[in-house]
């Protein structure tokens, strides 16, 4: 009894390949060895590397995360708050040191201004004591009873002398300027000329008034005539 030989089913006609189109064999008459499903997914990978081309995908920005950024400005403005603090802190500091400052310059030139006037004040204390005994003994000169004119010169002389001491005492002396001493015109003021044959010419041939140092300084220069021959 010959064998029934199982019929093949009519395969459906396929419509004609077009050029350049890739063609997938999909016959199962064949037998096939493995894992059916490792061998469409295979022929799967072929298929969409061979199918779809390479395309260059450009970069796109990675989405900003909004809580970062919100974070990152909060210490931005908390940095800035500790930031103003400390400057008007300083601000202070150095507002109430200026006061300061201004207050002790205030105080030290009122001292230094009673210092003066207080230092002016005992120096004329100090002139007007030396100088009223000087007063007592002109008094004393004219309620005098004199023989004759030599006594009454003698006690003007001694008036002098006590009037040159208490110069001395306040730092005052006088110019050792003498007739026929060369004229010094750095000591000296020449009022007028003279003509004496007996003193040198350029010399000094009288002194109308002397000059005074006071402390080694010029206080008044000596007023002199000049010999010219």
């Amino acid at each position: 009894m010959p064998h029934d030989i199982p019929q093949q089913p009519h395969a459906k006609p396929t419509a004609p390949l077009r050029e350049g189109e890739d063609v997938v064999d999909l016959n199962l008459d064949e037998s096939l060895d493995g894992d059916l499903q490792s061998i469409a997914d295979e022929v799967a990978s072929e298929y969409h590397t061979q199918a779809l081309p390479e395309m260059d995908l450009p970069d796109l920005p990675r989405p900003s995360n909004g809580a970062d950024e919100k974070v990152d400005l909060e210490l931005a403005m908390t940095d800035a708050e500790f930031q103003m603090e400390d400057l008007l802190r300083r601000e202070a500091e150095l507002m109430d040191h200026h006061r300061r400052l201004a207050a002790d310059f205030n105080n030290f030139r009122n001292r230094a201004q009673r210092d003066i006037a207080l230092a002016v004040e005992q120096a004329e204390r100090k002139i007007l004591l030396e100088v009223l005994p000087v007063l007592d003994n002109f008094d004393r000169g004219l309620g005098a009873t004199y023989q004759d004119v030599d006594s009454f010169r003698s006690g003007i002389e001694l008036i002098r002398r006590q009037f040159l001491e208490a110069l001395r005492r306040l730092s005052v002396e006088q110019l050792p300027i003498q007739v026929g001493d060369p004229f010094d015109a750095l000591h000296a003021e020449a009022l007028t000329t003279f003509t004496d044959p007996n003193l040198p010419d350029g010399s000094v041939a009288a002194i109308y008034e002397p000059g005074f140092n006071l402390k080694g300084q010029l206080l008044r220069a000596a007023r002199v005539v000049v010999n010219r021959l």
